[in-house]
């Protein structure tokens, strides 16, 4: 329900705050008042479209805020934590900002939201139903949702369940026609990568292994040299009739005889000491080191040749070995993700023949449903039209197949609404036959229908009374108070029926203030209330008579 709304500079209004009730309240006022202007402020912050236009000349900017119940429908829940806004439980607050610069800031319950989020919240909190909602049934491609909205759970998880096989056959069929539209491309870019693959895998590269490779084979190219160092070291240090060490090794027996005479003979015998036995491991390290080595000419080929291949893997896949094996993952993944395969397109053909068989299989279950309940609906709306003065009326729903024999996303059905008022008369399109008064009729009937089910916080009709006059304007009365039981309502309209009946009555006036022109709204007591009804009734001059008419309706609608 809405509680109350806030408008800010927004068209004639520069500032307007409403309170509204339960059950249901009439709107009126002269022609050009600015009903409907408040009617396009709700639908703003229903996540309507907007534009600069709406904001009050010589203002930078127009806020709208309105302030609803917590809504209850099936499915509110849901969204609230899909976008991450919280609440009381109780009050649900929608703000909409719109400036000059085009500038557009949404919010729930001060979380921002974008204009499609405000919108999916918006379709939770009121349903405007105006002149847009006569077009909507002039357009035969409409009639198929109405239609669809009149079915019960049991037809809804139908509904789903073809539309859950129908984007499944859909997205298949996505894959296979993007294959065979670039099957050569796809194909050579496979072939490719599984090359590619092939190539590193068959490395078998080895991080750190490049380096170990560059220090074997210096060691490989510069074995001469290694050779006569290690040689010519030893034999400087070993042979010799007084070898090098034998002379470090003598000295060491000299100074260590005077050691004991003074600390620095001391330190000197240390120092000699410890020289005497790192040579002794030098030596050792030497001869064993010649004795290990060996020349493998073949050894250094390999070696030659492995670091070839890393340097040609380096340049065509990445800098470094670790970058090769990262390049390898990634084309590895692509591969196993890969649609194609060799015959995988057959059997992706195969496959989506079979998506498509169980999609029709799920389209012709949902026709016979639909067939199903535009029986119900028929009856419903003919039971609903004959309160409303239209007792003549036949009514009903054709079905026809799609021209090109295919699918949908609501299935082979095409659903065309047909009526006759006339006894004797053919039925023919709703949208060739019907008058204005006619279609305002069959709106309310179907809004009648499902609004026991509709599950929408607050209803708005805009001028829906529009063509009707007499008995039938009492008889749209009755109905739209009918539809107030199960939602808040919200009317604007020219009929005095109408507003009689309502709970509430607010009028709209225009004026002049300041030079500027402004609107705005009051709630009119009883004795007001007579007084609007009245000048509905007569226009601009009231006479005591059509007070006492107007008394008269409202006592009739009381009663």
């Amino acid at each position: 329900m809405l509680q109350e709304i806030s408008i800010t500079n927004f068209a004639i209004i520069p500032e307007l705050r409403l309170s509204f009730h339960e059950g249901m309240t009439a709107l009126t006022g002269e022609t050009g008042a600015g009903k409907s202007i408040i009617i396009d402020a709700l639908g703003l912050l229903a996540g309507g479209r907007g534009s600069s236009d709406y904001i009050r000349q010589g203002a930078d900017k127009c806020i709208l805020e309105g302030l609803f119940e917590w809504p209850k429908q099936k499915g509110f829940e849901s969204l609230m934590e899909e976008l991450g806004i919280e609440s009381d439980g109780s009050n649900l607050i929608v703000r909409r900002d719109m400036s000059l610069t085009g500038k557009n800031v949404c919010r729930v319950n001060g979380h921002i939201v974008t204009l499609a989020n405000l919108r999916r919240v918006g379709g939770y909190l009121v349903d405007i139903q105006g002149q847009n909602e006569h077009q909507e049934l002039l357009q035969p491609e409409s009639h198929l949702v109405l239609l669809d909205r009149f079915g019960d759970a049991t037809f809804q998880e139908k509904k789903r369940t073809y539309q859950e096989a129908y984007e499944a056959y859909r997205e298949l069929e996505r894959k296979v026609r993007k294959i065979q539209q670039n099957e050569k491309n796809y194909v050579q870019r496979i072939d490719m990568l599984n090359f590619q693959q092939e190539e590193i895998a068959a490395a078998q590269l080895v991080v750190g292994e490049e380096e170990k490779l560059k220090e074997e084979r210096d060691k490989l190219s510069n074995y001469q040299k290694i050779v006569d160092g290690l040689a010519t070291g030893y034999g400087a240090l070993s042979e010799g009739e007084q070898s090098s060490l034998d002379g470090v090794g003598m000295a060491v027996s000299e100074i260590q005889s005077i050691a004991h005479l003074d600390p620095e003979y001391e330190a000197i015998f240390e120092n000699i000491q410890s020289a005497y036995y790192l040579l002794q491991d030098a030596v050792g390290d030497m001869s064993r080191q010649i004795d290990l080595l060996e020349l493998d000419e073949n050894r250094l080929e390999e070696v030659t040749q492995r670091m070839e291949t890393i340097r040609q893997l380096k340049r065509k896949y990445g800098d470094s070995v670790e970058a090769i094996l990262a390049y390898y993952e990634e084309i590895s993944e692509e591969l196993d993700s890969s649609d194609f395969t060799e015959g995988q397109l057959d059997k992706m053909k195969q496959e989506l023949t079979q998506k498509e068989e169980r999609a029709f299989q799920c389209a012709n279950e949902l026709h016979q449903a639909r067939k199903a309940i535009a029986s119900e609906l028929e009856q419903s709306i003919l039971r609903e039209l004959k309160s409303l003065y239209m007792e003549n009326t036949e009514f009903e729903v054709r079905f026809s197949n799609r021209a090109d024999g295919r699918l949908d996303e609501q299935g082979i059905d095409v659903v065309e609404f047909y009526i006759t008022t006339n006894p004797g008369e053919p039925l023919k399109p709703l949208v060739k036959v019907a008058s204005g008064g006619e279609l305002s009729r069959v709106l309310l009937a179907l809004k009648t229908i499902f609004s026991s089910e509709h599950g929408v916080t607050s209803i708005i009709f805009d001028e829906v009374d529009t063509g009707v006059s007499g008995r039938v304007a009492q008889a749209i009365a009755d109905k739209i108070l009918k539809i107030s039981k199960y939602s808040q309502v919200l009317c604007i309209t020219h009929l005095p029926q109408v507003a009689a009946v309502a709970d509430y009555q607010y009028y709209i006036v225009k004026e002049v203030v300041g030079g500027r022109t402004r609107t705005s709204v009051a709630e009119l007591a009883a004795a007001e209330r007579e007084n609007e009804i009245a000048r509905m009734l007569a226009g601009s001059e009231i006479t005591p008579l059509t007070i006492e008419h107007a008394k008269e309706l409202l006592r009739l609608a009381k009663k």
